[in-house]
This record gives structure tokens, sequence and C-alpha cells, in this order.
């Protein structure tokens, strides 16, 4: 089962997000972590691999592997003459929508990748939404919900209203 939730919780999704979302649900059957075999060891560039050709289509930039040139860097930092001086790599970039994608597995919750993945899009350069897609259960840390661990903490963060994100939304993705 493909879950999301939106943040701020008072905003609607944007369009081009709900497509992402319908991505996800298209290959749910190929993903989902709560049928998946703790032993299939899917990790997080499979499923970018089993989404990149749809992800594309409805207008994203998807890595293509881990090599330099295959990865899709987004700018952090201007330095000299105007060239990025510091960037941080991404699964997927939709320029236009201004949308980062990262997808994770086991370690979302267990190594606080999520985190990263949030502080990583405040500070990236022409990006207003972020998307972080997760297990649903993560059965390789004692099928422990990482989604809904996820989901309360970006809800404590708005509405503790104390760490004011610069996105104009936040998606979480569970698969």
């Amino acid at each position: 089962m493909i879950n999301w939730q939106y943040f701020p919780k008072s905003d609607k999704v944007t369009p081009k997000l709900l497509q992402t979302i319908r991505v996800f649900e298209k290959h749910e059957n190929k993903i989902d972590s709560i049928s998946i075999d703790k032993s299939s060891k899917i990790d997080s560039n499979t499923i970018l691999g089993i989404l990149k050709k749809d992800l594309t289509k409805i207008g994203y930039n998807v890595e293509a592997g881990k090599a330099g040139e295959d990865k899709i860097a987004v700018p952090v930092l201007y330095g000299l003459n105007g060239k990025a001086d510091k960037q941080f790599f991404a699964d997927g970039y939709h320029r236009e929508e201004e949308i980062v994608l990262e997808i994770e597995a086991a370690a979302a919750v267990a190594n606080n990748r999520f985190l990263q993945d949030l502080i990583e899009a405040c500070v990236m350069d022409n990006v207003k939404y972020c998307v972080i897609a997760v297990r649903n259960v993560n059965k390789t840390t004692n099928n422990q919900k990482d989604f809904d661990t996820i989901i309360r903490f970006i809800d404590t963060i708005y509405a503790s209203q104390k760490l004011k994100l610069p996105l104009t939304g936040v998606l979480i993705v569970g698969y």
C-alpha cells in the first residue's frame, strides 16, 4: 500500500506532487515494503530504477548511476564567477516545479537519512518542495514503521512552529 502525507497539512498537495504519488502507486506491486520478503534486499537504487521511466515522463531528471556524470547535482552555494561552489546530489529533481526527490530504504530512520534529505533540500537553490519516499515497514529493523515514525517527526516540526522550514511543502511517501 502506498501511503502519503503532505505538509503543511493546511495546504493541498500540488498537481505535480499528485502525479509523483501516482508513479509510486503504479508500481506498488513491485515496491510494497509490507509484502516484500525481508531477504529480497530491495534497496533505494532498485526502487529508483523501477520508477525512473515514469518519473522522467512527468518531468523529473533522475539519477542514472553513482558516477559523477550520472548524479543529479543541485547547487547550494556559489563561488567565484557564479560557479557552483557547493552542491548536494538528489535522486530526482523537477526543475520547473522545483521539487527534489529522495528515495530511502533501510537507513531512512535507523540512520536518520530522512533528516539529512530534509536539511539538504532546505539549503538547495531553486527547491520549493521536498519528496522523501521511505518504507512503510522496515523489515531489516524488526518491522519498524518508518513511514509512521517520519510522519510524527515532521508533524511535530510543523506543529511546534519553532523551526520554520524554508520549503513550500514536504511530501512523505510510504511504499
